[in-house]
């Protein structure tokens, strides 16, 4: 009874993907100083940021001070604080990247998955058209969109405010960035639904797939309940690579005048507005662009280290 209970305790215990994968991304040192960085911006854009003063309130009497204890960077050409709006301005380029990721993700997944294991037509069908909107120039479709959905909010936010009483600087604030959320991640999920499809066409051949058909198991059931939750490290890794890009595509429409809108701000326009002062006050360029830079290298590096984490054939220690 003993020996049985001393080779049991003995036994080696086998780890899962996600376990496997945690140890190996904890080896990747330059992984984990990304991910901790990125949670630090996270804290300061959205739990420092509050504490800051507030980033609208224009005193022209102060423009363009230096460091101090009030303005811990100083402020900008209408003595605004420069460190509250590159905290207040990462919120909404933050949100943008991963509220449209999610939009994508979620899209991407379905269609990808359906398409998949479906088949046949039906997925001949959805791959041409994703080879078709592929075709479209992604930030032509996205500033179309844009506009067409930020005449739609603008509408619908003054009807709300109308007949529901909300506060107007708020409704403003959010009707601005939705479009943005919605035009981004409307066009970009193909690539994720080309990713997810490939990895349902391998695992619905799979043993476990033919048993949850021999046991009744409804095609739906199958699909959402065992196929998709396989297709989930691909997933992570996508994403951590996709927010970036749209945190890059919001900085180049805003710095174009046509991402976000006052009252709002982003990295994109600060990096615009400081570029105008670039001779004189290169601070008002350097500070946004370099919170906006180490952020997107870190979500970089970030994914690249789930990339090599997640990877099904690499090799055991």
């Amino acid at each position: 009874m003993n020996n049985s209970t001393n080779s049991d305790a003995q036994r080696e215990v086998g780890n899962s993907l996600w376990r496997d994968a945690f140890l190996r991304m904890r080896k990747n040192r330059l992984a984990l100083v990304s991910f901790w960085l990125v949670v630090l911006m996270l804290a300061f854009c959205f739990v420092v940021a509050w504490f800051c003063p507030n980033p609208d309130k224009i005193d022209l009497d102060n423009k363009f001070s230096g460091p101090s204890a009030s303005h811990l960077l100083g402020t900008d050409q209408l003595g605004r604080d420069i460190f509250s709006r590159t905290l207040f301005g990462g919120q909404i380029s933050l949100l943008v990247g991963f509220v449209a990721t999610t939009v994508a993700i979620g899209i991407g997944i379905v269609v990808g998955a359906a398409s998949g294991y479906a088949g046949g037509r039906t997925d001949a069908i959805i791959m041409r058209s994703v080879d078709t909107l592929f075709a479209i120039p992604f930030l032509v479709v996205v500033i179309v969109l844009q506009v067409v959905i930020a005449e739609w909010t603008k509408n619908a936010s003054g009807w709300i405010v109308e007949n529901w009483d909300w506060d107007k600087k708020l409704t403003s604030r959010i009707a601005n960035i939705i479009p943005l959320f919605i035009a981004l991640g409307l066009f970009g999920w193909l690539t994720l639904a080309r990713i997810v499809r490939a990895q349902v066409l391998s695992l619905k051949e799979q043993e476990f797939v033919e048993a949850a058909k021999a046991l009744g198991y409804t095609r739906m059931r199958i699909l959402f309940r065992h196929i998709i939750p396989n297709t989930l490290g691909p997933t992570v890794v996508y994403a951590t690579l996709t927010v970036p890009g749209f945190i890059m595509y919001e900085a180049t429409l805003s710095y174009l005048g046509l991402g976000v809108e006052a009252p709002n701000s982003s990295w994109g326009i600060l990096i615009r507005d400081g570029a105008n002062f670039l001779e004189t006050e290169p601070q008002l360029l350097i500070i946004p662009g370099l919170f906006f830079s180490l952020t997107l290298l870190a979500l970089n590096f970030l994914g690249d280290g789930l990339r090599d984490a997640l990877d099904p054939k690499a090799s055991k220690d």
